[in-house]
Order: structure tokens, then sequence, then C-alpha cells
């Protein structure tokens, strides 16, 4: 794919073929049927299928190749910068990063750094909004570590109050590229990263940030 083209993401191809089947369907009845109520239903399913086909692009990615980069997972807006304890992978002192994507942004994750997965964990909860501090802790999350011979990250797929399904495709022991595509979280969430205190950050709060191109922090 060149660098300006845009696709649909794998994992919304069955949503927009399923809207692409019904409104044809919806087409074909309206012109055997009389009154209105089809055709307004046609309108709707084809608004409804143009969403979905902006909501799933996933345009491609020129990532920055400076080996010492961390690489932002997610488009979105940075929501949060603070220190905190990290139980269950670093179980010590880190600095975390939290990314809130919109339903405009697009969804599609990305690879932060080169490694190899060394932690994997999902979570089923409940259904905050992702830009509250609840939902952190008790939303549906995937959490993933990362780490190569110079530093370990950790990173959270977490579910908002219209993400309903989170989509991961990598586990335990998978070698994963910088900038690669690893999955998406459906209709608006949060992505939160957890990095050593001693990785030097290039992003501010409220700053807007591109998954597999902005440059989160050096190492």
């Amino acid at each position: 794919m060149k660098d300006n083209e845009v696709q649909v993401a794998k994992a919304g191809i069955p949503i927009v073929l399923a809207l692409l089947f019904l409104s044809i369907i919806l087409i074909i009845a309206a012109r055997f049927t009389k009154g209105m109520v089809l055709p307004i239903f046609v309108v709707l399913t084809w608004l409804m299928l143009l969403f979905s086909i902006y909501f799933f692009r996933d345009p491609n990615r020129k990532t920055p190749d400076q080996e010492n980069a961390i690489i932002s997972p997610a488009d979105g807006k940075i929501i949060v910068i603070e220190e905190t304890i990290e139980q269950s992978f670093f179980k010590e002192k880190v600095r975390k990063v939290s990314i809130f994507m919109s339903v405009f942004s697009v969804h599609v994750n990305r690879i932060p750094i080169d490694g190899s997965v060394v932690y994997f964990d999902y979570q089923k909860g409940k259904f905050y909004p992702a830009y509250k501090d609840e939902a952190a802790f008790q939303n549906e999350q995937t959490t993933i570590g990362i780490e190569n011979k110079n530093i370990k990250i950790l990173f959270k797929q977490i579910a908002g109050i219209m993400a309903r399904r989170i989509v991961c495709n990598v586990r335990e022991g998978m070698s994963v590229k910088k900038g690669a595509r690893f999955g998406m979280i459906k209709f608006g969430s949060r992505v939160d990263l957890f990095l050593p205190l001693n990785v030097q950050l290039k992003i501010e709060l409220n700053q807007k940030v591109t998954a597999g191109e902005t440059i989160i922090g050096l190492y």
C-alpha cells in the first residue's frame, strides 16, 4: 500500500460488508413497496455504511526509524502523564501516559517498540467512559508487555462506554516490529502506556498523537 492510500481495517470488513448487503436488499425492497418507511431505512443504512467505512479506515503510516524511539500505539489526545506504581509487570514506579481515542480517531493500534511479547493478559470488565480514571482499572482491557535488550514497556487497550470489542492479534512469545498493526478497539476507547522513569518523554498533556508515527519518548 502506498503512503497516501487508506484501506478498511480487517476487523471492520464484516461490518462494512453486512451493511452494504443490507442496504442493497432494502433498495430492492423499496422499489416494490409503497410508502416512505423503506426509503428512510435505505438512507439510514447508507449513512451507517459511510460512517463504518470512515470509522474503520486504516491509513498507511511512516514509522520513524530511530532505534531508541517509543512510538505511539494509538491515535488520539494525551490525557494523562503521571508517575504510578505498576503492579502486574514492572512491580515498581513507572511513568504512565494515557491516550484517549474519540469515536472520530483512527482506531487501529500499532506496536510501540521492536521486541518480544513477554506478558499478555485479558481482563473482562465494565464500560466506563474511557477518559475517566475508573476505566483504567475496571473496564474490559488487554494488557501487553514487550521487551528487547534495552527496554521493556507495558501498554493496555482499554474499552470505553461505546467500545464493546477489543481486537488484539498478539500473544506471549511473539516477536513484534515497531509500527506494525496489532489490533484495534471499536467505537471510542483509550490506550495506556507504562514506561520506565528514565525514558525521555517527547509529548505533553493534551497533545494529539498519531499511531505509528508520533514519538512518545526516547530510551
